[in-house]
């Protein structure tokens, strides 16, 4: 018999915290874990800049991470290492509008290498990627806290134990729910 720990999760839930629309639950699988959430709180309407984390029900789609400071972890999503030219577009104008990007002379956004420790994991979330639409948000990944679980730009953050326990069980199928 296998057991359900050597499949993915078919759902996690993030909801926010009573008292702080910064603060959140993540649950899953019987496990609870407190995240930071955006600054805006969870926004059914998310638009570039708002600083919310968008209400809905999304996929990861990979997980990112610093090769040059973790070993891969195990998880059921594909994976890439972070090259240090590496980022994010975040510019609406731009055709790589929310996607990856190589950063350089044509192109600026967020970098992904950082002297911080918040993008040692990155899980790519499918949010506002198919179909992309320009002003709707960009950069909405699961990824570290801060050690104060202070607010993310719209991002949920959790600590690195979390996060890897959660990357152990999630797929491409695994539904997050946010909100």
């Amino acid at each position: 018999m296998t057991d359900v720990r050597d499949r993915p999760l078919a759902s996690v839930h993030v909801r926010r915290a009573a008292g702080d629309p910064r603060r959140g639950w993540l649950t899953a699988d019987g496990w609870v874990v407190p995240v930071a959430l955006g600054r805006g709180g969870i926004l059914a309407n998310k638009r570039e800049g708002d600083g919310g984390t968008p209400r809905g029900v999304y996929h990861p789609r990979r997980l990112w991470w610093r090769a040059d400071r973790f070993q891969r972890p195990r998880t059921f999503l594909p994976t890439r290492p972070i090259r240090p030219e590496d980022g994010w577009c975040e510019d609406p104008a731009d055709r790589h509008y929310n996607q990856p990007v190589r950063l350089g002379r044509e192109h600026n956004g967020d970098r992904l290498t950082r002297a911080d420790h918040l993008y040692d994991f990155i899980v790519e979330i499918d949010h506002n990627a198919a179909p992309r639409i320009a002003g709707r948000g960009s950069a909405v990944f699961l990824h570290l806290a801060r050690p104060n679980f202070s607010p993310t730009a719209g991002c949920v953050s959790m600590t690195k134990q979390s996060m890897l326990r959660l990357l152990r069980r999630m797929g491409q199928g695994t539904k997050i729910v946010i909100g």
